[in-house]
This record gives C-alpha cells, structure tokens and sequence, in this order.
C-alpha cells in the first residue's frame, strides 16, 4: 500500500479515538478544516483563494512575517515599536542570563550524574573483585587444611569448586551454593541490569497538579534557601503602593512561587492595577459585572439561537482534564460551562470552539490555591465557601478574557491564526534543525497535523498541567507571550524529541509519536530548560531576520 494510503487508513482510523486530536478541535459553530485535503489541494497546484482580493505579497523579512502574524486587535502596528517595547519591558540581559544558567545547571546536573552512576560501577567492580579474590584465599586455605588432614575431595566438590561464571566471580563449593536458575536467566539478570544502568534516571510518579517545586505544601519538600529568597523578593515588591509591573517580570520569567502566584497572575494579564489601594475596588466590579452576565444571558443557553453553542460546551467539559478529580466534580464542571457560554455569547466573532475549554484551567486551579494550601488534584471544592468559589469562577472569567483578547484570530472562522504560527513554525523548523524537518517531509507528515493542536491548546494536551502553570508564568512575563513566544517554545519543543523523531521510519510511527510525547514525569527543570531554548531562538531570530527566510 502506498504511504499516502497508510496516511489516509491511518487518520480514517484514530480521527475519533485520539483525544484532542483535529476532529476533536473544532466547534459546533465552524466546518472542520481538513489538512490532508489543503495539503493535497497545494501540492496539486490547487492553491486556495486568498481571503482579499489581490495578489499576497510573499513576506521576504521577518519583520514582514510578524506583522501577518500579528492578532486581531493588533493590525497596523509597527514590529520596530513591538521590539523596542520587548526590551524595554524585559531586560534581555537578565533573561539571557536566567536562559544560560539554567542550560549550564542542567548540564552540569546530567555530567554529575554521569560521574556518579561511573563511579558506582567501578566501586562495585572493585568489591566483587576483592570478594572473589577473600573467597579464592578462604577455599585455598580450606584445601591445605583437608590435605593435612588426609581427606580426599570428591568430583562433586572438585567438580563443584570452579569458578561459575554466572556467580559474579565467585567459587562454588556445592551444587546447593549454585545458582537455582539457568545460564540463560542469569544472562538475562544480565542484560536486565545493564540496561537498568543505562537508562536516564526518572523521577518518581507525580501528580498532575500539585506537586510543583515551587510549592511549600504537606506532602511536599520545603522550600530551599534561593526559593525562600525569590519568595520574599515577591512579596516587597507585591506589598508597594505602586507595583512595578516591569520588575514583576523580570522575577516571574523564572517561575512564580505558589504562593504569590494568583495576584501576580492578576497584576501581569492586566486584570488587577499596579495601584494597590484600588485593587479591592476593581475586584468587586468586576466580579459584580460577571454575574450580571450571568443573570443577564445564562438562561438563554437553551434558545433555538444558542443551543448550539451550549450542547457543545456540555459535551467537552467533562473531556477536560479526564485523568484529574477535581474537573469531573459536578459543580467545577457548572463552573466552567458558565464561563465558556458567557465568553462565546460576547464574542460572536468567534464564538466557542473546542480548545477554549482547556484554557480555563490554568487559572482555575490557580485561584483555588488563593483560598487552600492542601494539594488541589484531589479537593472537594464543596468544602469552600461559596463567596470563595464566586471568586475563583470571576477572575478565571476575566483573566482568561485577557489571554484570549490577544489570540482571538487563533479562532475566527476558519481559525486563519493558527494556520499562519503553523505555517511558521515549519518555516523556524526548517532553519533550525533541517534533518528533522528533511525527515518529516520525506515521510509526509504535515506540520498541521500535528501542530495544530499545539497552537490550538497552546500545549495543554502535551504537558501535565503543573508544567502548563510553570509555562503560563513565563508567558505572563513575556511580551506577547501567548501569541508571538510560544512560537519558539513549539519549536523547541519539536527539536527536542529530535533523537525520537529521527528514529521513526513511517508516516504512522511518526503521527502516534507526536500525538503522545512522553512528558508525564516532566516538572520545573524540563520545562525551564525548554523556555531557555525557547528564548534563545527568539533572540536569534528577532535580531538577525534574514536569517528566517532561505
């Protein structure tokens, strides 16, 4: 069978089984698009028609790419006055040192581990070898003793005292000392051992919320010295009259700490203001005004005109987050089909589409933390009060309104903002590590494929959702971080796997690879690590253009 009727059996297969993959992205209110058939479609020369009329003009800077690129709401700005804001708002200094120092740890931490599991094998080489040489000695000394005393060894013994090589060197007087099992199980003790020494070490299961190393909860470790030391940075600047937002930057591109994270998460989206004395005000309007959305529109959810959206919005919520209790709570999933309905009737342009619902969780959870210091994956929100939950279920409303402001093009009809990142991330792929993107098209595979649901979901369904937090604290710092920095992050995401990607040798292997990346045992250093690189692209790339373009 040829490889574009494995591609097809392939999809035709696991469209409907593969959670979040493109069948499941899309919403009531929009037709899927298909990328098998805009794949084919461009290959046969069959372009599709530009939305305006007109020839495109073929973007030949990226200064040019990043303006097509931009969202919605930022048509007609000028890039030049985009990067300068970049720097003013973020020392590059400081985060290409954070960048380098968090490679170099890493690096230094897998050198030491290196070194140490050495170590250990020589040491215990070593030991084996001077047990067997005390048992070569004990068994000498036993024959001479035998011989004085005139006794004559028998075959059994003789035959038995040779040294066995699947005793570790060591002789054997009896068949009762023996090994009971075969030559060939002890090779494959053997072989088993060799591999176990070779593999990576893998930290223990987590959970997939609450154990972040930032957090200073039970069942967690205390926080070190340089943790206690960032927390306590937060904490002066967060206790001012006057934040300053752009320190708070600087100090949240590394992580925020459990602690201080709603209210920094708050200040840096823009949905509290620097002004301390003024916080309490805007909260209770704000959350005021939410309700009377609520009032306002939550009853019309079953009219002819808006049973659509809402059946839809019922039937993700309880696909959100599966594995985790805390979202197949009853009243959390009421929570968050309030939010997406009151969200989708306020923006008609988009409306709901499948993805959105996956963006509320973050904040959520995070807002819990406000009111609890217990780990949040298996709480029992019943147990707060219900000003408490009002709360949390307000300011995820407004701050995921503030996220999606910015990305809101990701999903207007036919979702053209995503179609674009993806596009140019294959283009970022293609300069960066040209073996992988040489073997993708040799097999095939269409970034859309793939990468849709990695702009999509912005990550969410390839990482743990404590790595998501992490992530979304850099974002929060970042300017234009969810719109324009987490094109780097795909894109060192996807090199990453490189050693796993390059293995692959069909079209098959390589879909069910990129759609089940291994990163459930994932946390703060991986997730670090990949931010650093991220932002080394983005530093490379935004200052030497040309070098985007072949």
């Amino acid at each position: 069978m040829s490889s574009d009727g494995n591609r097809k059996q392939f999809w035709k297969r696991n469209a409907a089984k593969v959670p979040g993959s493109i069948q499941h992205v899309y919403g009531a209110q929009h037709p899927p698009f298909d990328p098998l058939l805009h794949a084919n479609l461009i290959k046969a020369g069959n372009k599709p028609p530009p939305a305006t009329p007109g020839k495109p003009k073929k973007a030949t800077t990226f200064q040019e790419f990043e303006s097509i690129t931009s969202d919605a709401w930022d048509v007609g700005d000028d890039d030049d006055e985009l990067l300068a804001m970049a720097a003013q708002n973020l020392n590059i200094e400081v985060v290409m040192e954070t960048a380098n120092k968090v490679i170099e740890n890493h690096s230094k931490q897998q050198e030491r581990q290196r070194l140490d599991d050495t170590t250990e094998l020589e040491q215990r080489e070593e030991d084996t070898q001077e047990e067997a040489a005390e048992d070569e000695e004990e068994d000498e000394e036993d024959e001479e003793d035998r011989g004085e005393e005139g006794d004559v060894t028998s075959p059994e013994v003789s035959f038995a005292s040779q040294s066995s090589p699947y005793t570790d060197g060591r002789l054997v007087k009896s068949h009762s000392e023996a090994p009971i099992g075969s030559p060939k199980d002890a090779a494959g003790e053997c072989a088993a051992l060799h591999r176990q020494r070779s593999l990576p070490h893998r930290p223990p299961v987590i959970p997939l919320v609450a154990r972040m190393a930032d957090q200073n909860t039970s069942g967690t470790p205390a926080m070190t010295e340089r943790e206690a030391s960032r927390l306590d940075k937060f904490k002066q600047l967060l206790a001012g009259p006057n934040t300053d937002l752009e320190e708070l930057r600087k100090l949240s591109w590394s992580g925020i700490p459990r602690q201080v994270r709603p209210i920094t998460w708050k200040l840096l989206s823009g949905y509290l203001p620097a002004n301390a004395e003024r916080r309490e005000s805007v909260l209770q309007r704000k959350r005021q005004e939410y309700f009377g959305f609520i009032q306002q529109y939550y009853d019309s959810r079953n009219d002819e005109h808006h049973q659509d959206t809402y059946r839809q919005i019922h039937i993700d919520i309880p696909r959100t987050n599966p594995l985790i209790p805390l979202f197949q709570q009853a009243s959390v999933q009421e929570i968050f089909e309030r939010i997406l309905f009151i969200w989708a009737i306020r923006h008609p342009a988009s409306g709901y589409v499948q993805g959105i619902n996956d963006l509320v969780t973050p904040f959520f959870v995070v807002y819990v933390f406000e009111y609890i210091e217990e780990e949040v994956e298996n709480f029992d929100v019943s147990s707060l009060q219900e000003e408490a939950l009002r709360n949390i279920e307000a300011d995820s409303f407004w701050c995921m309104s503030k996220l999606l402001d910015g990305i809101q093009d990701n999903y207007t009809f036919a979702q053209p903002g995503i179609q674009r990142k993806v596009k140019a991330l294959e283009e970022l792929v293609s300069r960066i590590d040209e073996s992988v993107h040489r073997h993708m098209q040799q097999y095939e595979v269409e970034y859309l494929q793939f990468a849709f649901r990695w702009m999509n979901n912005l990550l969410m369904r390839e990482l743990p959702l404590r790595c998501t937090i992490r992530l979304w604290d850099t974002y929060q710092a970042e300017p234009e971080g969810f719109s324009h920095f987490h094109l780097y992050v795909c894109a060192a995401f996807l090199v990453r796997w490189r050693k796993e990607i390059l293995e692959e040798r069909d079209f098959q292997g390589l879909m069910i690879l990129l759609q089940n990346l291994p990163t459930m045992h994932w946390g703060n250093e991986e997730v670090s690590v990949l931010l650093a690189e991220a932002y080394r692209l983005k530093f490379a790339f935004a200052d030497a253009p040309n070098h985007y373009k072949r």
